[in-house]
């Protein structure tokens, strides 16, 4: 429904004082629009949502992942405090984001894991068909490197993650239609390109 929670009872309260029949299909679904103070999410959630809804957020899962498996190894093993705090604020924004898009494609009735048919390019395990995805051997390389080396590298793939990221939640502000979902890819866009500018800043500190 298009009207507000007050339009809707002030109908409601109209159809029942001229006897209209009928009424208790709009009076439940006012009342169901006051309760509870998650129906709004709720709301957003179950409202209209298209193909492209679902494979951002299918994609964005493992891409979130995987930038805080990083995130991970760089609060243990960055030397730089700065690396390590901005490691921590990462994982801190990311795990909630990937269960509110698990939460998302259960709502729609959608797996959380894609088929292989709405991932062009991914036709093979790991990361390297993904916008700005870490291929194992990318990863294994982080692994090795200690020190500054590690955290150079660090910034230097989460620089190129990101961006990947924020290319995904562009196309789903394109051609998504889920309110949550658009919500989120703009909350997306706007943390990942100022941590963009952020690494780029520490990195030409160097």
């Amino acid at each position: 429904m298009k009207k507000t929670l007050i339009g809707a009872g002030a109908a409601a309260l109209l159809a029942l004082a001229a006897g209209c029949g009928g009424n208790d299909d709009d009076m439940s679904g006012t009342d169901m629009g006051q309760s509870g103070s998650s129906a709004p999410a709720t709301s957003a959630t179950q409202a209209g949502h298209n193909d492209d809804d679902v494979v951002f957020a299918q994609m964005m899962i493992p891409h979130h992942q995987q930038a805080v498996d990083m995130a991970k190894m760089a609060v243990e093993r960055a030397t730089d405090p700065k690396v390590k705090n901005l490691a921590t604020r990462i994982q801190g924004a990311q795990d909630p984001e990937i269960q509110q898009m698990t939460n998302m494609l259960k709502t729609w009735g959608a797996p959380t894991t894609p088929t292989m048919s709405s991932m062009p390019g991914m036709d093979m395990p790991g990361m390297e068909g993904m916008e700005g995805g870490m291929s194992d051997q990318e990863m294994r390389q982080l692994e090795q490197a200690s020190g500054a080396d590690f955290d150079r590298l660090w910034m230097e793939m989460m620089i190129k993650h990101h961006q990947g990221a924020v290319d995904m939640a562009k196309d789903e502000l394109k051609n998504g239609s889920n309110a949550e979902a658009k919500a989120l890819a703009q909350q997306i866009i706007n943390a990942q390109e100022a941590e963009i500018t952020e690494m780029q800043a520490m990195l030409d500190q160097q």
